[in-house]
């Protein structure tokens, strides 16, 4: 899919090359995820969906090179001129209902960035031939780097997981690299944390190559990435949801897999000895 067909990667072209503040970021973050409804949006109505007061988004659109918010969405109108997406009647859904609607435009969203495979298909191959991989995820995500890591392990020969922080996170990324790692993944999830930046910025000088699943494009760690995946965050409830993370996290299980040789052998013979051990009651 081009970007001429896809209102989020024209929007995420727009804001690349761009030193985003950290408000910023948050509108863009907020317009990636309502790419087909922005160019009929006001400023005081883009606000309110990222949370931010309407001078901030004035100012967001100068930090873009124009003049004003107005002429930022007459140029979003000229090149992409569409009709608002079509908004599901939720108005009498209670506030769980709203949730999980919300995860599935998360889930519609991500299913759009895929549609150009190519770089999960580029991490998968740098995680498929880095021997060990370390998976680091503190925090709001250590859940999806324990998850990914889980699964790694069944068909990768040497995973190791970095999900608490503290004092030995470098000298654990130091045994790696000793041990031979190319590349280091990384789940970052809001609210991000320092030490996340902080060891993904050791990581780098440690030469290794960073894959990272973050909530956007436009995240703290960004910069340190040398490949981001985006997978949004769900934002309803009072602790975020993260389907879409996770989700992507197993589309890079699936193609480093294809890149495993013998990986098929190691889950085989891993079906073999649970049933040996009957470690499953099915």
């Amino acid at each position: 899919m081009s970007t001429t067909d896809n209102p989020a990667a024209r929007l995420q072209a727009l804001f690349e090359g761009h030193r985003l503040t950290p408000t910023q970021r948050r509108i863009a973050h907020s317009m990636v995820r309502r790419a087909a409804d922005v160019p009929f949006l006001s400023s005081v109505e883009l606000a309110e969906l990222a949370g931010v007061s309407q001078p901030s988004v004035t100012r967001f659109a100068v930090a873009l090179g124009f003049d004003g918010y107005p002429a930022l969405r007459r140029h979003l109108r000229e090149v992409a001129p569409a009709e608002p997406a079509a908004a599901a009647d939720t108005a009498s859904y209670n506030e769980y209902q709203q949730a999980v609607e919300a995860e599935i435009e998360n889930l519609r969203h991500l299913a759009e960035v895929l549609a150009d495979p190519a770089p999960v298909e580029r991490a998968g191959r740098l995680l498929a031939a880095s021997r060990p991989l370390p998976v680091l995820g503190l925090r709001a995500a250590a859940a999806q780097a324990y998850g990914f890591a889980y699964f790694a392990a069944k068909v990768h020969p040497d995973v190791r997981l970095l999900n608490e922080g503290g004092t030995m996170l470098h000298d654990r990324i130091d045994a790696a690299v000793t041990a031979g790692a190319s590349t280091l993944l990384c789940f970052a999830l809001p609210r991000h944390p320092k030490e996340t930046v902080e060891a993904l910025a050791y990581a780098k000088e440690a030469g290794l190559t960073v894959v990272t699943v973050a909530d956007s494009a436009f995240a703290p760690v960004a910069g340190l990435s040398d490949l981001l995946l985006p997978a949004a965050v769900g934002t309803q409830l009072a602790f975020d949801t993260a389907c879409a993370p996770m989700l992507l996290g197993r589309a890079l299980l699936e193609v480093m897999c294809d890149g495993l040789p013998g990986a098929q052998t190691r889950l085989e013979a891993f079906d073999a000895r649970a049933a040996a051990k009957g470690l499953f009651v099915e």
